[in-house]
């Protein structure tokens, strides 16, 4: 399928695709091969808790 130009919806990324004699279909990103590869392993509240650390890091050293 040929994507024709991709555009930024309100629930994210899609693409606007060739659909044949029927005309163009968007699709959302989700719905596609180019998003990012699933996860391997579910995610952990120990990645979660990392997570934590790093965002009140960054927003530690942009504070006042």
């Amino acid at each position: 399928m040929l994507v024709l130009f991709e555009r930024r919806l309100a629930g994210g990324l899609a693409f606007s695709c060739e659909g044949g004699p029927l005309g163009s279909v968007m699709l959302p990103l989700a719905w596609t091969d180019r998003g990012p590869a699933v996860a391997v392993t579910p995610l952990t509240y120990e990645v979660l808790v990392e997570l934590a650390v790093e965002v009140a890091a960054v927003k530690s050293r942009h504070a006042g």
